[in-house]
């Protein structure tokens, strides 16, 4: 696994790798807090952005994370945010998460096409046997639509994480493996074909 940034492109999204320079474009739909509501970040101004920013290249700096913006294609207007992260290359695996998307841009063509191109990554290119999924027990619309992905529900994690508002978050784990790669890339691929 070779971890670098690296641009992700498909039909209508794309994904490239974030940047300090991308704040600005964000911040004009990031501060909406019921994007942050089941996170574990509170982004509430422009700094808050920057140290949101600044903290997820200093984890692809050492080699922990992969972050990008989403880009709708058409109008090329970022319209959200996703990373890799807990990356484990000694035993091939990676998490996908820290995912927010602009409301005008959710449960559209974006999240699923940007779901397919990190999953392809993750197994074709990286080789991965394991891709992990994470989200607020209470998120209901996250969990089933990291379900509808294809990913199978494995678990709770109690008292998982501490938020920034200090409420301690239970989380509920998921995963697809190498094995079930094909099927999923097929339902994915059906998927954004009826969305788009």
């Amino acid at each position: 696994m070779k971890i670098i940034p690296v641009t992700l492109k498909g039909d209508n999204v794309q994904l490239e790798p974030l940047q300090i320079g991308h704040c600005e474009s964000l911040c004009e739909f990031c501060l909406d807090e019921e994007l942050w509501r089941w996170t574990v970040n509170l982004v509430k101004t422009r700094d808050d952005m920057l140290r949101y920013v600044e903290t997820a290249l200093e984890e692809q700096q050492n080699g922990m994370s992969l972050p990008f913006v989403t880009i709708e294609r058409k109008s090329n207007k970022i319209v959200g945010s996703t990373r890799f992260g807990n990356i484990d290359t000694g035993n091939r695996k990676a998490e996908i998460g820290w995912t927010w998307i602009d409301s005008q841009w959710q449960q559209t063509f974006v999240n699923t096409e940007a779901k397919l191109l990190m999953l392809t990554h993750a197994f074709e290119v990286w080789r991965c046997i394991r891709v992990e999924f994470k989200t607020d027990a209470l998120n209901v619309r996250s969990r089933n639509a990291i379900l509808r992905v294809g990913a199978k529900e494995e678990g709770f994690l109690r008292n998982h994480m501490i938020t920034d508002s200090g409420r301690f978050r239970n989380s509920v784990t998921f995963s697809i493996i190498d094995e079930e790669w094909e099927s999923v890339k097929a339902n994915l691929r059906s998927k954004l074909k009826k969305q788009e």
